[in-house]
């Protein structure tokens, strides 16, 4: 089940049980862009705070901090956390516990690991396209104007981040190629040389790879998408 929004997605795992992490994590990870795991919800919350996770899956019952009290301090840093948990049957009765903190979703263990990629892949639309994957396995979180590499970030200049964001636009409104004029007026107040752009330009490759933008002789500059 591999497509453009699984592969955008970073997933953190939280679950105390070492080979269910590894089964999860050998069944489905390769789906994802990055499929992080943590032992307890003190790790948890932890990896959620350097990563900022799209997704938690967690577990409910685990030593140090319970997947419920890792999920309730997650949604106070960001309230639109999605956040799924996993459970064993006679834990069912802390579903409403679940309900209350605002989790997605809830799996009864044991559960058929592609239920659970499905799921996930169902929950599309809930982020809006907020992300772009891009050539050289780098992805673009809009909301966020953040570019990542494998989970690291790519940390680029206020410029920088316009420049790709207005290629980006370009490419979704079907337009392709942003001109040389566009981006300078865009960028700079003052006017811009030539000379100016290409030097900002080859910057950017520099900080990323010649394989996100490709330059169109004589019109202006294209984003290249995975």
């Amino acid at each position: 089940m591999r497509n453009k929004f699984l592969k955008s997605l970073k997933i953190l795992l939280v679950e105390d049980e070492e080979k269910l992490s590894l089964l999860l994590k050998n069944a489905i990870g390769d789906n994802f862009h990055s499929f992080l795991l943590a032992k307890d919800g003190n790790e948890g919350l932890e990896f959620y705070k350097k990563v900022l996770p799209d997704i938690v899956i967690t577990d409910i019952m685990m030593p140090n901090k319970t997947g419920l009290e890792m999920a309730k301090e997650i949604k106070t840093i960001n309230p639109n956390s999605k956040i799924i948990i996993l459970s064993a049957f006679s834990e069912t009765d802390k579903f409403l516990s679940a309900i209350d903190v605002g989790v997605v979703k809830y799996f009864i263990k044991p559960f058929d690991p592609d239920e659970l990629l499905a799921y996930i892949n169902s929950l599309e639309d809930l982020f809006g396209q907020r992300s772009v994957v891009l050539q050289g396995e780098y992805i673009f979180h809009k909301a966020k104007k953040a570019l990542y590499k494998k989970s690291k970030y790519i940390a680029l200049t206020k410029n920088e981040r316009v420049f790709l964001a207005l290629l980006i636009q370009h490419y979704e409104e079907g337009k392709g190629v942003v001109s040389y004029d566009t981006i300078k007026k865009l960028l700079w107040i003052d006017e811009a040389s030539d000379e100016r752009l290409r030097t900002f330009v080859r910057r950017f490759r520099d900080k990323t790879t010649k394989e996100l933008i490709k330059n169109v002789k004589g019109e202006g500059y294209q984003l290249l998408i995975a």
